[in-house]
């Protein structure tokens, strides 16, 4: 008897040990959360603050990966709003100071000390939205008295299907409350399979022109901006496959050259990021995954958006 007393308490402590190290060294039972939205579809909780793999994520009372900001901005504040989707905010595998917006910020802050007492490039983004998602907001949230509105998109993006709330709580990467223990979470996300959501398959073979769909939200959030005097920029990182050699597929081809002709057509200020990573000796190495940026790739994302923003504001990069 003593001996199986023993084993539980060995186990109890393994597994008190285990949760420590879960916790502490990966985040795991602290994961961020969203909730659903009628109109925008989801967003990320507001008011979060934690560490995934390291990685410090904090999002404010407007559901942006950004710090406490006011809605109304401080006399002699130059402000960005930044929208997009996963690429702009980041995910866990980059720490808040490494995201777009940060090093857009940062930068810009020795760039205006002249005209600005301080800068602030806002995140509002969430993953896998797209254009609709990102008018949705614009539209119930309003610019935030900024001057310049980014939105910064992908491919994928031009093919994005309507804003919906199924996810949250269904999508192992949607959770809508924290579980118990990070060693609940582990379980739940790796040693169980994702179970489908019919709904959602259903509504991503939504049919029609999405992409003509997704340029008229484009355009709607021109026309947002520009309704509330802000200046509006429009940039689009292509994925991974699509670099060098054969290229974007057909359909993505097509897509691209509809998006250049409507961007001049709108008198959009555009950048498309494919020539430019083509460019660079190695694009590949801009890449965290498939699609995502890594440190190297959201810093020259950051750099080349700032020369745009520089432009846009009036002034000569330094």
């Amino acid at each position: 008897m003593k001996v199986v007393i023993f084993v539980i308490l060995i186990v109890i402590v393994l597994l008190v040990i285990i949760e420590i190290g879960l916790r502490s060294l990966f985040g795991f039972g602290n994961p961020l959360i969203y909730i659903g939205d009628s109109q925008i579809g989801y967003l990320l909780a507001p008011n979060q603050s934690t560490r995934r793999f390291g990685n410090r994520i904090e999002i404010n009372e407007f559901s942006m990966r950004s710090s406490p900001i006011a809605k109304i901005p401080a006399p002699q504040t130059l402000r960005v709003l930044l929208l997009g989707d996963s690429i702009a905010n980041g995910g866990w595998w980059t720490d808040q100071k490494n995201t777009i917006s940060s090093l857009i910020m940062n930068s810009l802050k020795s760039e205006i000390t002249d005209k600005y007492q301080q800068v602030e490039v806002l995140n509002a983004s969430a993953n896998s939205w797209g254009p609709r998602n990102e008018l949705a907001y614009l539209q119930r949230f309003g610019n935030f008295s900024a001057q310049v509105v980014v939105l910064l998109i992908n491919t994928d993006d031009l093919f994005a299907y309507s804003p919906t709330a199924l996810p949250v709580g269904r999508d192992r990467n949607y959770p809508k409350k924290k579980p118990p223990l990070g060693l609940v979470e582990v379980w739940q996300r790796y040693a169980t399979k994702q179970q489908p959501i019919p709904e959602l398959q259903a509504l991503q073979a939504e049919p029609g022109d999405r992409v003509g769909i997704n340029l008229q939200a484009i355009k709607q959030i021109q026309a947002i901006a520009t309704q509330h005097q802000s200046k509006f920029l429009l940039a689009m990182t292509p994925l991974r496959r699509e670099l060098g050699k054969p290229g974007p597929l057909d359909y993505e081809i097509t897509a691209r050259k509809r998006l250049s002709e409507f961007t001049q057509t709108q008198q959009i200020l555009y950048i498309d990021f494919l020539p430019l990573f083509n460019q660079t000796n190695n694009p590949q190495a801009l890449y965290h995954d498939t699609i995502h940026m890594n440190l190297q790739g959201n810093q020259f994302v950051s750099e080349v958006i700032e020369r745009s923003l520089l432009e846009v504001l009036g002034r000569e990069s330094i």
